[in-house]
């Protein structure tokens, strides 16, 4: 049952991982991409409120994470 937890956990992990390195190029790369095709300034603020959102999100499961795995070590130490 530990390993199982333990891959669950860590599959939650490297999603994270993931979306905080997705909307960190995607956010860059479209910040970019509209400075150079003039898009307008409510579109960089669109993409600034996106990537917010995003790292919001990973962080929120990051401490879902950090509080399973802390969950589990107080439980097998009784």
């Amino acid at each position: 049952m530990a390993d199982e937890l333990d891959a669950q956990l860590a599959r939650k992990g490297r999603t994270v991982a993931v979306v905080i390195a997705g909307a960190m190029v995607l956010w860059l790369g479209l910040n970019f991409l509209g400075q150079q095709l003039g898009w307008p300034q409510r579109f960089a603020f669109l993409f600034d409120f996106a990537a917010i959102a995003a790292l919001i999100w990973a962080l929120v499961v990051t401490f879902q994470i950090r509080r399973a795995r802390r969950d589990s070590n107080t439980n097998g130490q009784r």
